[in-house]
């Protein structure tokens, strides 16, 4: 446990210890001022040292949702290529099966780089998981089709899929708490607002990379070589991100932790003894974020194309729109959350999908391009007041010491259950009740226990890092 000392002297004593494990440069910008719990106050940080933290934070999560939507974009394309003796629907199934699959090994990666993070510190836990996945995604363009090698080609993408689902269960909680350990305390919701936006981010260049892909080539040209195109960006974006890890330093509040030698030597079971009740509470609140953005970011496209009528090429462009003014929206939510606190907000959110999915859904059906795009703008922007707000919130309602375990096993254990799953539970939904708005009662009921998960939760936007 971590001695807590309120007396003049040992605050003074613990502020001096901080000082003194910051590089010469940080400690000149770093005033006495502490952050609570004897810890030091990150403002003091020079900027410079923050754009770079914010810049590895951005650039691993970039690479890992850009893999995943470019997989969700172009599934009808690697259903022809994977799965081409099966009927349209059945193969489309099978596409987000493996899509699925591959997120169940994630909570086993959240146990395994939250302890790597906790234990040996964030950026080397950072700089390991963004290799091994950008290596993954490459390796994604190298896998013969169907044609070429039979039933191996399905089973090399689902090996691969795993790797990647293993690797990156460690990025979007690593980064996060990189994020709000080194934000200044009353900015730790816009600063961990990167992350949703370079997920964001990663989806829109995915998008713009499919309509351009399926605007240009013709579908057999997409299906022999321009599917691979995408996946072949990961190694070199990945190479960028694992140097510029390598340059940092972990955060202050963690080096002060292992300084004090009182880092858990089993973070995650100390998780589960300590903190089951925030781990509760912390998967119902993902809950919404898992089903929404996998539902309205990356299953979309498909939706609008195999469901609605719309041509992919509409889909993807009507998507793309929607992602850009997102981005836009998640920064002004991280904001929101600073100033009105992280319950109120995701709580608003959770409200609106509860009163406005369905409908929204309805709209969908019209199949007007521009009602779609505009129903794709509302959908993001109340997803993007639980996704703009949720890394602050759960990186808040951990302490230090398992802050990076209880942010990725309960992100990822419920992403796993509900995120990965729901292009493939949305289809088959559709297929057995006959009906397109499936997907929208699926995410409205999400939406309801997230709200109640969140509603019990303590607020943690005032609260010092502990």
């Amino acid at each position: 446990m971590i001695q807590r000392n309120n007396s003049a002297d040992g605050n003074g004593a613990r502020a001096r210890s901080a000082m003194s494990t910051l590089t010469n440069s940080q400690a000149s910008d770093l005033g006495p001022t502490l952050s609570g719990q004897g810890r030091p106050d990150p403002a003091g940080i020079g900027k410079k040292t923050r754009t770079k933290v914010v810049a590895a934070s951005f650039i691993g999560n970039f690479v890992e949702w850009f893999d995943y939507a470019v997989y969700g974009y172009l599934a009808v394309t690697i259903t022809a290529v994977f799965f081409p003796d099966s009927d349209p629907a059945t193969g489309l199934m099978l596409t987000f099966a493996l899509f699925a699959i591959s997120f169940l090994v994630r909570p086993l990666g959240g146990f395994v780089w939250g302890h790597l993070g906790d234990k040996i510190g964030r950026r080397e836990a950072l700089s390991w998981s963004i290799l091994i996945m950008s290596a993954a995604t490459f390796c994604i363009a190298l896998i013969p089709s169907y044609n070429t090698i039979g039933i191996w080609a399905p089973i090399l993408l689902l090996i691969i899929r795993v790797v990647q689902g293993f690797s990156a269960s460690g990025e979007y909680a690593g980064a996060s708490a990189f994020l709000v350990e080194y934000a200044p305390a009353n900015r730790r919701g816009l600063y961990a607002a990167v992350v949703p936006a370079s997920t964001a981010t990663g989806l829109l260049l995915g998008s713009l990379l499919a309509a351009l892909l399926t605007g240009m080539l013709e579908p057999e040209q997409m299906q022999s070589w321009g599917w691979r195109l995408p996946f072949l960006l990961a190694a070199p974006m990945g190479l960028i991100g694992r140097y510029i890890r390598t340059k940092l330093e972990d955060s202050p509040v963690f080096k002060e932790l292992a300084k004090e030698d009182n880092a858990v030597k089993a973070p995650v079971s100390s998780l589960f003894k300590n903190h089951w009740r925030q781990l509760v509470q912390a998967v119902g609140a993902v809950l919404l974020n898992a089903v929404g953005f996998y539902l309205i970011l990356s299953y979309m496209p498909t939706h609008l194309s195999q469901n609605i009528g719309l041509s992919e090429t509409a889909s993807y462009v009507a998507t793309t729109v929607a992602l850009a003014t997102y981005i836009g929206f998640i920064f002004v939510v991280g904001m929101l959350s600073d100033r009105f606190g992280r319950k109120k907000v995701l709580m608003s959110a959770s409200i609106l999908f509860v009163v406005l999915t369905v409908p929204s859904f309805m709209l969908l059906e019209t199949g007007n391009f521009l009602v779609v795009v505009l129903v794709q703008i509302l959908l993001g922007a109340m997803l993007s007041l639980n996704d703009g707000t949720l890394p602050s919130f759960l990186a808040e309602m951990f302490p230090t010491r398992v802050r990076y375990s209880g942010f990725a096993v309960s992100f990822n254990l419920s992403n796993a259950l509900f995120g990965g799953t729901a292009p493939f539970v949305a289809t088959v939904l559709i297929a057995s009740s006959g009906t397109d708005l499936a997907p929208g009662w699926y995410l409205m009921g999400a939406a309801v226990i997230s709200l109640v998960a969140v509603a019990f939760s303590v607020e943690t936007s005032k609260k010092p890092l502990s």
